[in-house]
């Protein structure tokens, strides 16, 4: 292998695992983005650690085959990467789908012009507040955490088996809804309380219009719980590398 050959393919499978990761996070994938700031701040990031992440020793003498079936691990990698980290932001939505159903506001739609998509108000909101305070608490410097951690245990050239990414995705899948349930359990025991004190209103008061008071009572109840457990979403932010690094081997 020729040393050009050897530099091409180093940035190739870099730029080939860092494409595969941002293009399934929800903040790079909003159309609002124009794809040319997308496209370049991939190839700049690329670029960096093309330059300080050297080749696994095996990738050094491979054929043009060998070397495309490189690539395609990386891709699945970079993806499997992206997929657990993007499994903390849809936590934060399934949580506010959760709250919405209890809210009663389950089949209420608005037009995202973010993704050009109908989503759910409270759930699309939910997932705005912690992107905002994902990038306040330096949470792009994580993603980039993430990626150098991911070069340290796996350099270019060497990815984890297909066994192991498949492993990690489906854990990851299944965090994502004990996680959406922790965010969405204060909310659920207030609303749980609301319940028993309308109950006990109803047999003591039978010609009180119970389900007409409890519409407004369970919106109120669900944006004031809302509004007071939001600071808690913070907790996700400050332990999201170390939660794909425990999904994924880093």
């Amino acid at each position: 292998m020729t040393l050009l050959f050897e530099k091409m393919l180093g940035f190739v499978m870099v730029l080939t695992r860092i494409s595969a990761f941002f293009m399934v996070l929800p903040v790079f994938g909003w159309k609002a983005i124009p794809v040319r700031i997308k496209v370049g701040l991939t190839v700049l990031v690329a670029i960096f650690f093309s330059a300080i992440t050297p080749l696994a020793h095996e990738v050094k003498r491979v054929s043009v085959l060998e070397a495309i079936l490189l690539i395609a691990n990386e891709a699945a990698y970079g993806l499997a990467l992206g997929l657990v980290a993007a499994v903390v932001f849809s936590a934060v939505k399934l949580s506010g789908r959760i709250i919405e159903r209890q809210m009663g506001l389950a089949m209420a739609q608005i037009l995202d012009p973010l993704t050009g998509e109908s989503v759910q108000p409270l759930s699309s909101l939910l997932e705005m507040i912690f992107i905002i305070l994902f990038l306040s608490a330096n949470g792009h410097h994580l993603l980039l955490l993430i990626i150098s951690r991911s070069y340290e245990a796996f350099p270019a050239g060497s990815t984890p088996t297909v066994p192991v990414l498949t492993a990690g995705v489906i854990k990851a899948g299944s965090a994502m809804f004990i996680a959406g349930l922790k965010l969405s359990a204060p909310i659920l025991a207030a609303f749980l309380v609301l319940m028993v004190v309308l109950a006990v209103l109803a047999r003591i008061v039978p010609e009180m219009n119970i389900l007409f008071i409890s519409l407004p009572l369970r919106v109120g109840v669900g944006l004031l719980t809302v509004t007071i457990f939001l600071p808690f979403i913070n907790g996700f932010v400050a332990e999201f590398a170390d939660w794909v690094g425990k999904l994924l081997p880093l």
